[in-house]
């Protein structure tokens, strides 16, 4: 309905997007949200949400527009709160600052919004379009919709492996197939997640610190699935729980005498019951309510398969380096169930791809269907829709 969004729009909302994603790490668990304050021929202001707790991307957009925002189009990557948090409401600024337009991507599916903020703003007289680069937006919001909309954190899944496939050799030594260059990416990879999982074979063979070097936004929660609990006491997490937070998943069953030592030493114990799957399900669950949105799992081979069999991985992290194992007990990245048929396979969408030092690094996505997030996220197709039709 209405007319067609012009080149310049388009141009200010993809502006808007590179912005967003500048708060990655940052933010989490609010959504990373660009925005761009402009008029006809020009562009006055630009901000991103740059951190949790501090401005939203309007208001600080707004800031720096100052007087030049007066009759000018707010373009806004998710629909402006209208609610009091950490932080006053969006379109309260909006409207104070005399805009007369805005568009947004997205409509934003927390409760507490839920086109609130576009009808707000339509009240207030402002022309209030949403739905310009929608699917783009999406992407960019994807963690932020799996923590809302699917109830658990987006799961990004690391590993190194050599050309024939090896996460390791048959005697289990696996340090380090990857290059210098590579490990580096991975501790800022490290350093802009909320927390990094591992599984208990991991841990007792590789002793992992799983804590970024140099400076990073946030300490990463880490994350051990421990059926029995069994983590040892003098293994570097239990053993640095002072520096980064430490939470064991076991089952309901484990040895309480291993529980109290675990919580004893300043670990948290997570109980869960006593299936994998459904234990895996239950806490991603009860992580996404405590706000986790990003978790990276380094390995095992059999943790990485579970959550592949609960279909549970977003994203993938690969590192190809070109060496050569071989070795039939040698362990691939993933094991688990797996899947018996090719017309099965779970299709990806390479992101990202190119050269670390010697290793070939990769970043994809699994590709499944989103349509409840599109359905969560639209509004209105284009200007001039009432208050009712973007509230749908």
């Amino acid at each position: 309905m209405g007319s067609t969004w012009s080149v310049w729009d388009e141009h200010c909302m993809r502006r808007a997007l590179e912005l967003a994603v500048r708060g990655q790490g940052h933010v989490e668990p609010n959504p990373m949200v660009g925005c761009v304050v402009a008029h006809p021929d020009r562009i006055v202001a630009e901000a991103f949400h740059e951190r949790f707790g501090e401005e939203h991307a309007e208001r600080l957009a707004l800031r720096r527009a100052g007087p030049q925002a007066q009759n000018a189009t707010l373009y806004v990557t998710l629909e402006p709160c209208c609610h009091h948090g950490k932080t006053p409401p969006c379109t309260e600024a909006i409207v104070q600052a005399g805009v007369r337009r805005v568009v947004a991507a997205c409509r934003d599916p927390f409760p507490r919004v839920q086109g609130g903020g576009l009808r707000s703003l339509q009240r207030a007289g402002l022309q209030v379009e949403v739905g310009l680069c929608q699917a783009e937006a999406v992407e960019v919001l994807a963690p932020y919709l799996t923590r809302l909309l699917d109830r658990r954190p987006w799961v990004i899944v690391k590993y190194a492996m050599t050309w024939d496939g090896k996460i390791a050799t048959s005697g289990g030594q696996s340090r380090w197939i990857s290059s210098e260059e590579s490990r580096q990416l991975v501790h800022q990879l490290r350093g802009r997640v909320d927390a990094i999982a591992v599984g208990s074979r991991t841990a007792r063979q590789d002793d992992p610190l799983l804590i970024a070097r140099g400076a990073r936004s946030r300490t990463a929660l880490r994350v051990v699935f421990d059926s029995q609990a069994s983590l040892p006491l003098e293994s570097q997490l239990v053993r640095t729980v002072n520096q980064a937070p430490v939470e064991v998943v076991a089952c309901r069953s484990a040895d309480p005498a291993r529980v109290a030592r675990l919580k004893a030493a300043g670990c948290r114990v997570w109980l869960g019951p006593e299936p994998y799957d459904q234990r895996l399900k239950a806490w991603l669950e009860d992580a996404a309510a405590r706000g986790i949105t990003n978790l990276l799992v380094e390995g095992g081979a059999g943790l990485v398969g579970t959550f592949l069999d609960c279909r549970t991985i977003d994203e993938l992290y690969l590192f190809l380096a070109p060496k050569l194992l071989g070795g039939q007990r040698a362990p691939g990245p993933i094991a688990g169930r797996g899947i018996e048929s090719i017309g099965e396979a779970l299709p990806l969408e390479v992101v990202d791809s190119r050269w670390l030092g010697p290793d070939w690094h990769a970043v994809a996505r699994i590709l499944r269907d989103r349509h409840h997030w599109y359905n969560a996220t639209a509004g209105a197709a284009h200007a001039s829709a009432d208050a009712d039709a973007v509230a749908q």
